[in-house]
């Protein structure tokens, strides 16, 4: 005989957020939260393609710029060196990017899309921008891009601090 499981109960209900903690009151923790949404739904639309955020990010910087050195992807991923090496590493295995050594120092590598690359790179935009519309489809478009020079503002400013 199946075992049945209890109706739901205070004790074994899903855990859900009071409204009136200090942590509804806290951006980080309401970013997080967002971030954890917006990012879930990017990995399913992701996975597909065997790939992951961190490594979509690394395909969209290196179109913005062919032959950069992997430790200038390291610093615009806010990830160390050897974590851009396991990244490049997959995407070369996919076929999507390749590295190539500069002349002038024979320790350093550019890194480049390959034509794989650049046209599984046009689908991903797309699917990425729905996904992003998908994750915030409870905002209005004048919400969304308030929203984004918010955040844009709070970053940003920490650049412009240390930089």
């Amino acid at each position: 005989m199946a075992k049945k499981n209890p109706p739901p109960t205070e004790a074994n209900s899903p855990a859900t957020e009071p409204n009136d903690t200090l942590l509804s009151q806290l951006i980080g923790y309401a970013l997080r939260r967002a971030q954890l949404k917006v990012a879930q739904n990017l990995v399913e639309q992701l996975n597909p393609f065997d790939l992951r955020p961190a490594q979509f990010s690394a395909l969209l910087i290196i179109e913005a710029s062919p032959g950069l050195m992997q430790t200038d992807l390291a610093g615009i991923l806010a990830i160390e060196p050897p974590q851009v090496v396991t990244l490049l590493n997959k995407l070369e295995k996919l076929g999507l990017a390749v590295r190539v050594r500069c002349k002038p120092d024979k320790r350093s590598y550019g890194i480049f899309l390959s034509k794989a690359g650049e046209t599984l790179l046009k689908q991903l935009k797309e699917i990425a921008a729905a996904s992003d519309r998908d994750a915030t489809a409870a905002l209005s478009d004048g919400e969304r891009q308030q929203l984004l020079q918010l955040l844009h503002k709070i970053y940003r400013r920490d650049d412009q601090a240390t930089g």
